[in-house]
């Protein structure tokens, strides 16, 4: 009959009994996940249930059940990872792997892109590929840019939330950072230096990528602090190296060759095997002190053989997991972060505690 709409019935724990021939109790008792069901009528039940296209009223319950929900929106979360390769990457794609894994349950799926280039173009160009293949909100690593900012801003306004984390964009609408706190860890190293080295004494710092937030923080918590210890700026040298084995590696080459009376050199980027081997090949092993960031199985191994003093570490893998969590809450269940920054904790590495 025309203009008749047909309403379909909601499906009741008494319609589930009845297909599956027993009491609505026994219904009950594997809706909660109480124990006493024998298998057998576990499963004709959740099979009626399927059958039936029962939606139980509470989220848990459909979760264990393999069942649809009635509070679940099937969502999409986008991942953007900057070009950078090795250790950290590595870590990060195991927070968003696990995570993944687990919010596969929720009906959220996660799209991964990585950059190939450090270029701004290509970071915006591939957070809006994320998009046009429908994320609904963006986990996101990359540089500190007003063209950065612009696209977070824009995509603020088009309802689509974005988390950053290992470097942060405060100056966007981005939703909250979760990363570590860099001007703290740059002070802790600061304060390792000024243990090893004296306050006449040079220092060279090397820096990955200014454009980096996290980068710029970390080197001004490190010369906060060794100003506060008394040393002099003019016995500072600063070289960027973009995080690059080959460049940290000639640049530390020749600034040691330059001056050899470099007693501690701060590698506030990675690439610290090239900075060791820079070292070696001049014959200063042992006379530098060198302090680094993040625990890698190289630098695990450089702790051990003397060859680095001291590691400073943070939870990449959280840093990796934990955006999407804050994503999945916030577009399924509305539920907004508590704070603007989650910050992990910071460790400080040697070789006597490697192990523990």
């Amino acid at each position: 009959m025309r203009g008749l709409v047909i309403v379909p019935r909601k499906v009741t724990i008494n319609m589930v009994a009845e297909r599956a021939g027993v009491s609505r109790g026994t219904v009950d008792r594997v809706l909660n996940q109480r124990p006493h069901v024998k298998p057998e009528l576990y499963e004709r039940i959740v099979r009626a249930m399927k059958e039936l296209g029962y939606v139980p009223p509470k989220e848990e319950q459909a979760i264990a059940l393999g069942l649809p929900s009635a509070q679940i929106r099937p969502c999409k979360i986008g991942v953007l990872l900057s070009n950078e390769n090795g250790y950290i990457k590595s870590e990060f794609l195991r927070g968003i792997a696990d995570a993944s894994h687990l919010l596969q349950d929720y009906m959220v799926d996660v799209l991964v892109e990585e950059c190939e280039t450090a270029m701004q173009d290509e970071c915006v160009e591939r957070i809006e590929d994320l998009v046009s293949r429908g994320a609904q909100g963006i986990s996101l690593f990359t540089m500190n840019s007003d063209r950065i900012v612009a696209k977070i801003n824009e995509l603020h306004g088009r309802n689509i939330p974005v988390v950053t984390f290992n470097s942060d964009i405060p100056d966007s609408e981005r939703l909250c950072f979760v990363g570590q706190p860099v001007v703290r860890s740059g002070r802790i190293a600061g304060e390792l230096m000024s243990k090893c080295i004296g306050t006449e004494d040079t220092l060279l710092i090397t820096l990955g990528n200014p454009e980096f937030h996290a980068h710029r923080l970390r080197l001004q918590g490190f010369c906060e602090r060794i100003y506060e210890r008394g040393f002099s700026g003019g016995n500072l040298k600063i070289i960027e190296t973009y995080n690059d084995y080959s460049l940290t590696y000639q640049k530390i080459r020749q600034a040691l060759t330059d001056d050899p009376t470099i007693k501690g050199i701060y590698m506030a980027n990675q690439s610290v095997t090239g900075c060791v081997q820079a070292v070696r090949d001049v014959g200063m092993t042992g006379k530098v002190s060198i302090i680094c960031h993040d625990l890698t199985d190289a630098t695990k191994r450089l702790l051990r053989m003397g060859e680095i003093d001291f590691a400073i570490t943070q939870d990449l893998y959280q840093q990796g997991y934990r955006p999407l969590i804050l994503l999945r809450e916030y577009l399924q269940k509305n539920i907004e972060p508590d704070c603007d920054r989650y910050y992990s904790g910071i460790s400080v590495m040697c070789s006597e505690n490697l192990d523990c």
